[in-house]
């Protein structure tokens, strides 16, 4: 079996001191995509070191803006880190691959953090940068030229349909549920990518995966679905449960995000 993680820990000092790296621990996942590390090299591996993930090999791609963005692969056998040769992706803290052999065969896994966006500003300008050279980066690693299949895991800042949005009319002119975002997880999805959350999770509303620190969002289920694991039709077929790590409640919550983990056989 192959038990993929992804999560935005929303800081991982943070997550560290709220007990998220024991509640990862605890889930005995293969693989580990974090986001939103907000941390350097030194602090990630420091935090790390006396937790109960001290013995996975990390890959990380920290932001060029300290306590920003920041995206990192943990995985229990040693991985070869992959460049993708676009600086719109490797030089941002926001994508980053490596390839792993596992037991479901050698595979290629990516941790993305989308721009968050705010229309109108220079952000979602940038957001829409990182869609299109995402968009690229998803068309090479499904070529029925490569032979190992790709996941690629993360926060994608995008609710992809109305089911996975709890205020879906409130926001159709906001970042995160615009017309021109949600094309994107179209194409891949009605292409060769499928989405395991939705696969899985069953036809919705939710799971959500993102609720405010703010008001009651928590507590009434009023999130958004934008944390996803998606893979091609080969490696697709051998998923068989995702599941959503959702706290139990509000004070024991360690990020704004909950794990999204996937079981492959």
């Amino acid at each position: 079996m192959l038990r993929v993680l992804t999560v935005n820990v929303n800081g991982i000092r943070a997550t560290a001191r709220r007990g998220g790296l024991e509640w990862l621990g605890a889930a005995d996942a293969d693989v580990i995509c974090l986001q939103e590390v907000r941390a350097t090299h030194e602090q990630l591996h420091e935090v790390l070191h006396d937790s109960p993930l001290a013995h996975y090999f990390v890959a990380h791609s920290p932001a060029p803006q300290l306590g920003r963005a920041g995206v990192a692969v943990l995985t229990r056998e040693p991985h070869k880190a992959v460049s993708t040769k676009d600086s719109r992706l490797d030089a941002q803290g926001r994508w980053i691959e490596v390839e792993i052999d596992t037991a479901v065969g050698p595979i290629t896994v990516a941790s993305v953090y989308v721009n968050a966006g705010e229309v109108g500003t220079v952000r979602q300008d940038e957001k829409y940068v990182f869609l299109e050279a995402m968009d690229a980066r998803l068309a090479t690693l499904q070529s029925p030229r490569r032979k190992r299949p790709a996941v690629i895991c993360g926060d994608f800042n995008v609710a992809h349909r109305e089911v996975d949005i709890k205020n879906w009319k409130g926001n159709l002119k906001n970042s995160g549920f615009l017309p021109e975002e949600r094309v994107y997880l179209d194409r891949w999805f009605d292409s060769a990518w499928i989405d395991l959350g939705r696969a899985l999770g069953g036809p919705g509303p939710g799971p959500y995966t993102w609720w405010s620190w703010r008001g009651k969002g928590f507590d009434t289920d009023g999130g958004w679905r934008i944390d996803y694991v998606i893979t091609t039709a080969k490696l697709a077929a051998r998923a068989h449960t995702a599941t959503v790590g959702k706290a139990a409640t509000y004070a024991e919550r360690w990020s704004d995000h909950a794990p999204l983990m996937v079981d492959f056989t």
